[in-house]
């Protein structure tokens, strides 16, 4: 069996998705799961972008010891110089260089010459292998691309220094047949390609990512780019779960193995969904929650008499469980934390206090506790950055009927310390709280989507919102979490706000220390 390096860009590319901001707390805790899940390589992010980037992938390279951390550059010395001293503190520092190849994009993005490409790819290779010890250069759509003129430009950046060459489907336009055509061709026709891994970066446009990357697999390539959950930029990116379990399950076709700890897939698919509010769909592949649910009776006998008969993939081969009771409301701080530290996630003790005040607040209510829950509240914990002045909900009533006008009253406490209330109507009882809020804040609100979802099943399950809303003309994301899906949903409310001002007062701050 030979070895498949994973490539992780959910940090990168994953947080393009529309309506996705990451904070950096959140960006380290995606980063941490992902080292638990044992990718080889993660894309922390895109430095020279904007400060808030190059602070996320900075602490995530001095914080990430196991895995490799990347970031993503343009051909010019001041993204590479801002990218190594974003990574210069990670145990193997390496650098993503990108610069487009298709006649489409040097004729009317780049405005270059083919001689110019190869020119600037060339140097900047060069000029960043005095700095990191790993480079990989990307052809950013490829796939449109001259396969001769491909083969040229990867020859030279190769003499120049790249270790790592890497094809693109930037706009998710090939076919497994093509794309592995052009894999075999690279590797036929570029004389020193033996000194550089293979990478292939695949996009969904078509539905045919994850088919794309498998062809690439098949064909030479030995390091796969993606994403959890495939999330990313328009239709996303090939889903890197679907691929490692795809080589695992058919390794009797596929001579290949990624070195991924499936049975961590489901929590960092959970994590990952959870932090960017982008739920995944009931029939995803893998980990959708119906992947392992049996509707036909056909099928139920089956799998009743033998699973395998309908289940090719046991759940507990990607760490889905049963999810019984396992802490109540007699439950101890101790197996509290136990249960904390078998997430491998760290609190300090004051985190580890209000996680705990938490629970003990759901156990009163709520009959059977589970690992979803417990994990769903200490990530609110864990990922909520602390400021001292911002919007706190104090109390709220709502009143709805069948023939009543709904009205909320709200009282709320402001990033100045004092309490404002007032009562306002809506056509619901959701769009009456976020009236009544929207009025007491001094921000420009527009709400630009909302979802509410529940974390497990049973009618006291918990119920989580995210909403997207535009503050003073930025888009912020925001998720709050409660048994009941109006306090769920006033907090993610407040949630985006707050994270909005939290944002602007590090702006100040950032700029008081200049």
């Amino acid at each position: 069996m030979s070895r498949i390096k994973i490539f992780d860009t959910t940090l990168r590319d994953g947080e393009q998705s529309p309506g996705v901001n990451l904070n950096k707390l959140e960006k380290l805790e995606i980063a941490k799961q992902l080292e638990r899940l044992g990718v080889d390589i993660m894309e922390a992010g895109f430095p020279a972008s904007s400060k808030g980037d190059f602070g996320a992938v900075k602490l995530i390279a001095d914080t990430i010891k196991d895995t490799s951390v990347t970031g993503l550059a343009r051909t010019t010395k001041s993204d590479v110089d801002a990218a190594w001293d974003a990574l210069k503190g990670a145990a193997e520092p390496r650098l993503h260089l990108f610069l487009a190849t298709s006649p489409i994009h040097m004729t009317y993005k780049l405005k270059m010459t083919p001689d110019q490409v190869i020119e600037q790819s060339v140097n900047m290779v060069s000029y960043a292998r005095s700095k990191f010890p790993q480079i990989e250069w990307s052809a950013e759509d490829a796939t449109r691309s001259d396969w001769n003129f491909l083969a040229q430009i990867i020859e030279k950046v190769i003499d120049a220094g790249a270790t790592v060459i890497n094809l693109p489907d930037t706009v998710g336009y090939t076919t497994p047949a093509e794309y592995g055509k052009m894999f075999h061709f690279i590797r036929e026709t570029v004389p020193n390609i033996d000194r550089v891994s293979l990478s292939c970066h695949c996009h969904d446009d078509l539905g045919m990512a994850v088919a794309n990357s498998i062809a690439a697999v098949e064909n030479g390539v030995t390091q796969v780019e993606g994403t959890i959950n495939g999330i990313g930029e328009r239709a996303g990116n090939a889903a890197l779960e679907e691929v490692a379990v795809a080589l695992k399950i058919r390794s009797d076709f596929y001579a290949n193995e990624t070195g991924l700890k499936l049975n961590e897939i489901k929590r960092t698919s959970d994590l990952v969904s959870k932090l960017t509010g982008m739920y995944v769909q009931a029939n995803k592949a893998i980990i959708g929650r119906n992947a392992y649910a049996h509707e036909s009776g056909i099928h139920q006998d089956g799998v009743l008499k033998n699973t395998e008969t309908y289940e090719i993939i046991t759940p507990e081969l990607v760490g889905v469980n049963s999810n019984t009771l396992f802490l109540g409301k007699h439950s101890g701080r101790h197996a509290f934390k136990d249960k904390v530290q078998e997430f491998g996630i760290e609190l300090t003790d004051e985190q580890l206090k209000a996680a705990f005040q938490q629970f003990k607040q759901l156990t009163d209510h709520k009959k059977e506790v589970t690992d979803d829950d417990i994990y769903t509240i200490v990530m609110e914990i864990k990922t909520e950055a602390a400021a001292v002045n911002k919007y706190l909900l104090e109390s709220f009533q709502v009143q709805y009927g069948t023939s009543n006008i709904p009205t909320a009253t709200v009282s709320i406490k402001t990033p100045d310390g004092d309490t404002v209330q007032t009562a306002c109507t809506g056509k619901g009882s959701v769009e009456a709280l976020y009236n009544t809020i929207g009025t007491l804040m001094r921000e420009e609100l527009k709400l630009l989507d909302y979802q509410i979802n529940s974390v497990g099943g049973g009618k006291d399950a918990l119920a989580e919102s995210h909403v997207q809303l535009s503050v003073n003309g930025e888009v912020m994301n925001g998720r709050g979490t409660a048994q009941d899906v109006l306090e769920a949903s006033g907090n993610a409310f407040l949630n985006a706000v707050n994270r909005y001002i939290i944002k602007q007062q590090s702006i100040k701050q950032k700029a008081v220390v200049k």
